[in-house]
């Protein structure tokens, strides 16, 4: 079975109920922030920080420029919490597209020049770090012949890197942060098909990038 298909329909039926009271979760706190609840505030900083940094690295390649993003994005998402409206989406969708929108926008200015070529400092100490990692190879026919662990992670960070920009979006959307196809396409402002054929792309490129960078190290 691929890592698309659901496995049963009961998990499928708990997953998409957990996401809607997680999501329910968010849009309260983002009320209560408006209405001038620091504690609210804080709160929704502290849950989203972790895993709007990790797109911010992701995408940049640079723990600095990472974490200077991340904090321009919840400054972003703090003057333009009242744009938010939950009949038209999900608060995830809604601060993902806010931080998508402003990493085009440093790219746009920088061209992956400030770029890092090491992924260890961030992921050292996280939990999450490595599982993460080795998720964009699922699927991929060489990954019983990728190398374990940190240099598996920096193998990938260098592959991702070199990625196109609109490939690698889609690729960090939809293998990293779970992210469906309608959420990806809202965020990306393109139709569900461009985001398949993105993804598809992107994994294929990555897959190429991983096989010659194995090459290089063997």
């Amino acid at each position: 079975m691929s890592p698309e298909e659901p496995q049963t329909r009961p998990q499928l039926q708990r997953d998409r109920t957990a996401a809607i009271a997680e999501q329910q979760a968010l849009a309260d706190l983002a009320a209560r922030c408006l209405a001038g609840d620091a504690q609210a505030w804080e709160h929704l900083a502290r849950t989203q920080h972790r895993r709007i940094y990790g797109i911010c690295y992701r995408f940049t390649g640079s723990q600095s420029d990472a974490e200077d993003l991340a904090q321009e994005a919840f400054l972003k998402m703090y003057r333009n919490l009242s744009s938010f409206d939950p009949v038209k989406g999900s608060f995830t969708t809604w601060l993902t597209t806010l931080t998508r929108n402003l990493l085009v926008d440093n790219y746009r200015r920088s061209r992956l020049e400030r770029a890092s070529d090491s992924l260890d400092e961030t992921y050292e100490g996280e939990d999450d770090g490595p599982t993460k990692a080795e998720r964009l190879t699922d699927g991929g026919k060489s990954q019983e012949q990728l190398v374990a662990g940190l240099e598996l992670r920096a193998q990938i960070q260098a592959a991702l890197k070199q990625v196109s920009p609109d490939l690698r979006e889609a690729v960090i959307l939809r293998d990293l942060e779970d992210m469906d196809y309608k959420e990806i396409a809202e965020i990306l402002g393109v139709p569900q098909g461009t985001v398949k054929s993105r993804i598809s792309r992107g994994r294929s490129e990555l897959a190429r990038l991983l096989k010659r960078i194995e090459g290089q190290v063997m």
